[in-house]
């Protein structure tokens, strides 16, 4: 005996073509929830209500040796989609299974929309976490569809959004009831998400903008000079995460123990949030922001002409090579080698002024080890040299539905070298 597993849509029976009706006009056994038996109110078959998944299986299973019966289970959409197939393949030999998928609500959305969908990132936060959601956003996936519930709903959605400060903007699409009579499919403000009341059953569609910085100005008269916020800064539509933050950037700033009238490096610049930064708080100082890429060297001169500094020498240049070119800096970060570091760190201990001081942000071991031992190395020769390192774990806090709790950035490890 087979189990016919058939998907069905907000428009019922009419969605359904004839063969498919026909299957579930011949149930002896009919399975579904409230909501999916409303739309065969006259059914002679027997009627098991899916309520409990568990005890809908055991009762399944003992209607499958019963002769001539015909069980039929209704499911939203494709069963085999975040739905109710892939318990049942857990359940019964894949040989008692027969699936009769519908248009999933995440194909209607797209096709709503008018975007392709065969990139896009497709989550399920019903009756889940939003661990994977939030990854995605940091990573910056450009298209990102949404299965919510009653918890996990467009409201809580948006108010993440908010909470994770990205340097990028999503636009904000809810897809309610779709495929019935009162859908309604709409685009929404994030702050408008927040105070809107949806129809329980939704799909949330995240469009990924390109630079959202690069078209709003700024107030800077209102920014604060140090610890300016993630999202104000332009940065890499793919890799909008791939900056320092705000708060590792705060410990930086301060471990270089800056001075007014100063010549820094920047090594490794990236979107040229650290440099930024410098050349706000010291007019009179003037920052070299090294960047290897050409990507990053106009995000440089993006930010740069965003927040009005005109002391940052964007170069666009390998280091060490470009460095020999440089005049003699006072303090040097370096938050990029690309494997170069102890070549980098030897141009930097040559040309550096007394009583200088280098700053490395580091992610893996490797790097701090290859610092560690060519500090060690010059204090063979010179005892003046000097380390410490910081090593910071910090944790955000974010809303999950009615609650809040904290998301860890990356570990940093942080070293500054003196003289």
């Amino acid at each position: 005996m087979t189990i016919n597993v058939i998907g069905i849509g907000l428009d019922g029976v009419v969605g359904l073509n004839e063969s498919v009706r026909q299957i579930v006009e011949r149930a002896t056994v009919l399975v579904g929830s409230d909501r999916h038996l409303r739309y065969f109110p006259n059914h002679s078959a027997e009627i098991i209500v899916l309520e409990d998944i568990l005890e809908t299986i055991v009762e399944i299973r003992q209607h499958l040796d019963t002769p001539n019966s015909c069980i039929v289970v209704l499911t939203s959409g494709d069963p085999l989609f975040f739905g109710l197939g892939r318990l049942l393949v857990t359940h019964f030999p894949p040989e008692k299974l027969r699936f009769y998928p519908h248009l999933s609500s995440v194909q209607l959305a797209f096709s709503r929309l008018k975007i392709p969908w065969q990139d896009a990132k497709i989550i399920s936060v019903h009756g889940r976490s939003m661990d994977e959601l939030i990854q995605a956003l940091q990573q910056g996936v450009e298209k990102i569809a949404v299965l919510t519930d009653h918890t996990h709903t467009p409201k809580a959605i948006a108010s993440l959004l908010l909470a994770l400060d990205l340097p990028i903007d999503y636009h904000f699409w809810v897809c309610e009831n779709i495929g019935s009579e009162d859908e309604r499919v709409q685009q929404w403000s994030i702050d408008e998400a927040k105070q809107e009341i949806f129809a329980p059953l939704n799909v949330v569609v995240l469009l990924r903008q390109s630079r959202i910085a690069t078209n709003q100005s700024l107030d800077l008269a209102n920014l604060p000079w140090l610890g300016i916020p993630d999202s104000y800064f332009c940065t890499y539509d793919d890799r909008p995460g791939l900056m320092t933050k705000r708060e590792i950037r705060v410990l930086i700033l301060a471990e270089l123990g800056l001075q007014p009238g100063q010549i820094i490096w920047d090594i490794g610049a990236g979107s040229g949030s650290v440099s930024v930064e410098i050349a706000r708080l010291f007019s009179d100082s003037t920052v070299y922001a090294i960047e290897k890429t050409a990507a990053g060297t106009s995000l440089i001169e993006e930010n740069c002409r965003r927040f009005q500094t005109n002391n940052v020498v964007s170069i666009h240049g390998n280091a060490p090579d470009i460095l020999h070119h440089l005049r003699p800096p006072h303090r040097i970060f370096i938050g990029g080698s690309s494997g170069k570091l102890r070549n980098i760190l030897g141009v930097c201990g040559m040309r550096m002024l007394p009583g200088g001081i280098i700053v490395l942000a580091f992610t893996s071991l490797e790097n701090l080890h290859t610092a560690l031992s060519w500090v060690e190395e010059r204090k063979k020769s010179d005892r003046s040299w000097n380390y410490r390192l910081l090593q910071v774990q910090l944790s955000r806090s974010i809303p999950i539905a009615n609650l809040t709790r904290f998301t860890p950035l990356n570990p940093v490890n942080i070293m500054i070298i003196s003289r």
